[in-house]
C-alpha cells in the first residue's frame, strides 16, 4: 500500500545536501528515496530544478549581494 501523505519532520536546509540530479533521473529519485528513508524532506531549496539553472554546489558558492 505505502504512506501516500509522507510529510517528514521540518529540518534545516542547512542540515542535508542539495542535489544536482535533474528532476525525472534515475538519480533524483534516488536521492529522494534516500532522503525518505532518513526521513527528511524530499526536495531542498537548492535542489536543481531545470536543465538552465546552475547547480548547488555554484549557486552555495555565490556571494548575496
Amino acid at each position: 500500500m505505502g504512506i501516500w501523505d509522507f510529510e517528514p519532520s521540518e529540518v534545516e536546509f542547512s542540515k542535508f545536501n542539495a542535489s544536482d540530479a535533474m528532476p525525472g533521473t534515475q538519480e533524483k529519485l534516488f536521492t529522494m528515496a534516500e532522503r525518505a528513508r532518513k526521513g527528511l524532506p524530499l526536495w531542498h531549496v537548492h535542489d536543481r530544478d531545470d536543465v538552465e539553472s546552475a547547480p548547488p554546489s555554484v549557486i552555495l558558492r555565490r556571494k548575496p549581494r
